[in-house]
């Protein structure tokens, strides 16, 4: 009895000595998406949580850095993840309907007096898509509203019914309806390098 005692005290002493198993770190990956390109950062979460890394969300110099349409100075390497179309839209009440280009390039280089026009900073990305595909070197209306985001345009044109804005398809919701399509655009991933390891995996699952 004393026997098998010492024996299972010794085994004890064994177990406690041993090291503790360590449970391996998840990678961190820094992203950043622009605001038309949100749904798609709901998707790199995603691949995020089956690559089994951290995401961190930052616009200093992210691994992953999503857009829609080629930024002028193309400088790091680019995949496309997907497309999206640029539409004009109108509340569904709006006197606007379907327009043609010239018709769109006069209405946001000049503004109606039945019609509030509604664009995005000049430096996002939405905006200069809809500048070189539009407004081909023509200026938007100084008396244009000014929307943050993609979200804020669709409350406001839903909201408003003389509102005429710009959207990316994927936001179109509620009371909108397209009056002029300005063309599809690819939807990028950029990386500061060459993609490995795990940039290079949640790009892949971006792409399925």
């Amino acid at each position: 009895m004393k026997k098998l005692f010492l024996l299972f005290l010794l085994s004890s002493l064994i177990s406690s000595c041993a090291p503790a198993t360590q449970i391996p770190q998840k990678e961190m990956i820094t992203v950043y998406a622009t605001s038309a390109t949100q749904p798609w950062l709901n998707e790199l979460y995603a691949c995020g949580e089956s690559a089994s890394v951290i995401l961190n969300v930052t616009a200093d110099e992210p691994d992953i850095y999503l857009r829609v349409g080629e930024p002028k100075n193309i400088i790091s390497p680019m995949y496309q993840i997907d497309e999206e179309e640029i539409l004009i839209v109108a509340n569904r009440e709006s006197v606007i309907q379907n327009l043609t280009l010239v018709e769109a390039q006069d209405l946001f280089a000049q503004g109606n007096a039945s019609t509030q026009v509604w664009v995005y900073a000049s430096g996002a990305d939405v905006q200069i898509v809809f500048d070189q595909l539009v407004m081909k070197g023509r200026s938007v209306t100084s008396f244009a509203g000014l929307a943050t985001s993609p979200q804020q345009m669709l409350d406001l044109i839903n909201a408003e019914k003389d509102a005429v804005g710009i959207l990316p398809k994927h936001w179109m919701a509620g009371n909108v309806r397209e009056v002029f399509s300005a063309g599809t655009v690819p939807v990028l991933a950029i990386t500061k390098e060459e993609p490995q390891g795990a940039v290079k995996e949640l790009i892949s699952c971006l792409q399925k």
